[in-house]
């Protein structure tokens, strides 16, 4: 399992011409919403874009290098936070009363954690699809602002980044890239 996660597991760049259906997005929801949250706050928010409508509306925001692949992936996720995920808070962590209240009287504190958590949700969907057998290619070389405005104009989401999912075509992958050497990377203390 490893391997297909992590080791052998190529960012997808091109996909085959199959459908990923409602099953296995539900699917992949049920699997990735384990993930950790700091106080089980859950800020991540997701859109699969798999109509024409959507792809229309996505495409205008993409960097010209990732239009192509985004058109013809079977599905963009739009990984995005919720601005207020605190009014989640007295279901989703009833431990603590005084949670919501924290963040809704902290902005600042409110955006960092919608972030950050958010942020952890996004990756645990990339390991979870990836579990399912689905390429992913996450992206972040597009307008948030042009992606905000198109599928949350009341602006409590914000976009955070993309991921094309589907069926991986492996013509489409390129060599892997070198990876930093424990030494370079990591600090013991």
């Amino acid at each position: 399992m490893f391997d297909l996660i992590f080791v052998t597991a190529h960012t997808a760049h091109a996909f085959l011409a199959r459908p990923v259906d409602d099953a296995t997005l539900a699917r992949l929801y049920e699997l990735y919403k384990w993930g950790p949250t700091s106080m089980n706050c859950q800020p991540g928010r997701v859109v699969f874009v798999r109509s024409a409508d959507g792809k229309a509306r996505l495409k205008p925001a993409l960097l010209p290098a990732n239009r192509d692949k985004t058109m013809a992936a079977p599905v963009t996720a739009i990984v995005a936070h919720d601005t207020r995920f605190f009014e989640h808070l007295p279901t989703q962590y009833p431990r603590n009363p005084a949670a919501r209240d924290m963040f809704a009287n902290n902005d600042a504190l409110a955006q960092e954690t919608a972030s950050r958590n958010g942020t952890l949700q996004g990756a645990y969907l990339i390991v979870a699809a990836r579990m399912l057998g689905l390429g992913v290619g996450p992206m972040s070389g597009f307008d948030s602002g042009a992606v905000n405005a198109a599928f949350f104009p009341d602006g409590r989401f914000q976009a955070n980044f993309l991921v094309n999912l589907g069926w991986a075509d492996p013509a489409g992958f390129r060599p892997r890239g070198p990876r930093l050497a424990f030494e370079e990377a990591v600090t013991l203390d």
